[in-house]
């Protein structure tokens, strides 16, 4: 689909401003919440059902062909992929800033980011775990996705290990901060991670837990929770 004609679909859709589709256990869509809150902006939350299959559908297909939350609608911009979603509004929405701007604790917070993103995240996503169990069983694909958790873990915990104060790299929430907090929080509760191996993060995750924005971003207190 050329730009045009998916500009022309988002108009015809009657979208407003800054819409995020969205998925309640996501932890890339909750990503993209927590730092909505952060920036103090406001969005329209448009539920996915993952589990209904509503992102194969020939309307969603439109605003993202791999079928992957979250998406971020702004005006005539679409955005499919969590990581380049925080960097665009990042540019366009410098209120609250989310990286430093100290060279070494900025390069640090994207490479965190990054390894959330690319080298953690995509090892345990359901359908991946879902091929693994069908292949090896559901004891060997969840020790699978534990392996892959702390392999990243371990080296997250050294690499800011000497930059962590209450956050991952200093006394202020950054986009590191963004990416370990949901990424902490499946990995204990969905995954049962030891976080005891990992002091430093463990530490940290404290921290994040009685932050509103953090808890207003939550997979319980969204629209299309299931209990």
């Amino acid at each position: 689909m050329d730009a045009d004609t998916q500009s022309k679909d988002i108009e015809d859709s009657g979208y407003s401003r800054l819409v995020l589709f969205s998925f309640w256990q996501s932890s890339c869509s909750w990503r993209v919440r927590f730092a909505f809150n952060l920036k103090g902006l406001s969005y329209e939350y448009k539920a996915v059902n993952l589990a209904k299959g509503e992102h194969f559908s020939p309307e969603f297909e439109k605003l993202n062909p791999l079928h992957f939350v979250p998406v971020l609608v702004d005006g005539n911009v679409v955005i499919s992929d969590s990581y380049a979603i925080l960097l665009y509004l990042e540019e366009k929405y410098p209120q609250r800033a989310l990286l430093p701007t100290d060279p070494q604790r900025r390069a640090l917070n994207l490479q965190v980011s990054s390894i959330i993103s690319s080298s953690i995240q995509p090892l345990h996503m359901l359908s991946v775990l879902k091929q693994l169990e069908e292949k090896v069983g559901r004891e060997e694909s969840l020790l699978w996705a534990q392996s892959s958790i702390e392999r990243g873990f371990r080296a997250l915990e050294l690499l800011v290990k000497d930059f962590a104060s209450r956050y991952a790299t200093g006394d202020e929430v950054y986009m590191a901060d963004v990416f370990l907090a949901p990424q902490i929080a499946i990995a204990t509760v969905r995954f049962n991670i030891d976080m005891s191996k990992f002091p430093t993060l463990g530490r940290i995750y404290e921290s994040y837990k009685v932050l509103p924005e953090f808890l207003a971003s939550t997979p319980e207190r969204q629209p299309d929770t299931v209990h």
